[in-house]
């Protein structure tokens, strides 16, 4: 397992199905920043895998030659601030609306002028700001363990603590603090048991992050307006994923699948909030499912 977690790459070999298969790190100038991803089915049809906060490419890695393999070309970059991706110094580079801008904009470098768009926690709230912005461009959603406001019980204190942290003294002594926390995750311990070096890679994902970023995202998840209402004019097939275990999201999942028209809701037997390395099968087979086969292809950004 640790290859997979260490982004090895596999070289593209071309098919007769008229696109390429075969998971490879690709390199993508937006001007603003340069964004590292994870690629395999070029010529398929558009799938853009986000992950979330302090997470990385390397969260998809299993599941894209799968993917690609339905048929799709899929595309999961490291966020800037993120694993490979420029970090820029400054908080104020930081937010959903820059996340959300650097994807569009990647999406246009693609060739792409519609595609299938899949959130993972941060990287859900950033998928709910693109389809709100620009409906026309998502054609169909999936909102994987994520919140549509503020994530409830947030201690305040604690979210200032953690901004301070991450500008005076470094991510490493958060994760060092939050290492000592005696908060039960049995679906994160099972994975650790289940995949060997998985634990590291998790730790050392966060470390590879930028501390601006962290400090940016931890105010902004804090305070920022509630999208629910507006969710209610989202009118793409809509696929609501959640760990049964992950309790600060699985109510937010519930509201997010009664307000969006014809949602589906998942709710993945002991997982937690990486439903795709703790409750693998049914994950997969949700996502695959909701998806099936890619029946189009890419077409030109007008």
């Amino acid at each position: 397992m640790a290859p997979v977690f260490q982004a090895a790459a596999v070289g593209a070999e071309p098919t007769g199905t008229g696109y390429v298969l075969g998971m490879d790190t690709t390199s993508h100038d937006l001007g603003a920043v340069r964004l590292h991803a994870l690629e395999a089915g070029v010529g398929g049809a558009p799938l853009l895998l986000v992950h979330g906060f302090t997470g990385c490419k390397e969260d998809f890695a299993e599941e894209v030659d799968g993917l690609a393999e339905l048929g799709y070309h899929v595309v999961a970059p490291d966020l800037r601030g993120h694993g490979e991706s420029d970090q820029p110094d400054d908080e104020a580079s930081y937010g959903l609306r820059s996340f959300a801008d650097d994807l569009f904009a990647l999406t246009e470098r693609l060739g792409w002028a519609s595609f299938d768009l899949l959130g993972h926690s941060m990287g859900g709230m950033i998928a709910q700001v693109m389809v709100l912005e620009q409906p026309d461009r998502v054609e169909r959603l999936v909102l994987m363990d994520t919140h549509h406001g503020v994530v409830g019980d947030l201690d305040l204190d604690l979210v200032a603590i953690g901004i301070e942290l991450a500008r005076t003294q470094g991510l490493e002594v958060i994760q060092q603090i939050l290492q000592m926390s005696d908060v039960e995750n049995p679906a994160y311990e099972r994975a650790c048991a289940a995949r060997p070096g998985y634990r590291e890679w998790s730790e050392n994902k966060m470390l590879k992050c930028s501390a601006a970023m962290y400090a940016a995202m931890l105010h902004e998840m804090s305070t920022i307006d509630d999208r629910l209402d507006a969710l209610g004019s989202v009118r793409v097939p809509t696929l609501v994923q959640v760990g049964e275990l992950d309790a600060a999201f699985v109510g937010a999942s519930e509201r997010m699948a009664a307000t969006i028209p014809g949602a589906q809701l998942v709710v993945h037997p002991d997982g937690a909030h990486c439903p795709q390395f703790e409750s693998t099968e049914s994950w997969r087979s949700s996502l695959h499912e909701f998806l099936g086969a890619a029946s189009s292809r890419a077409t030109a950004v007008a």
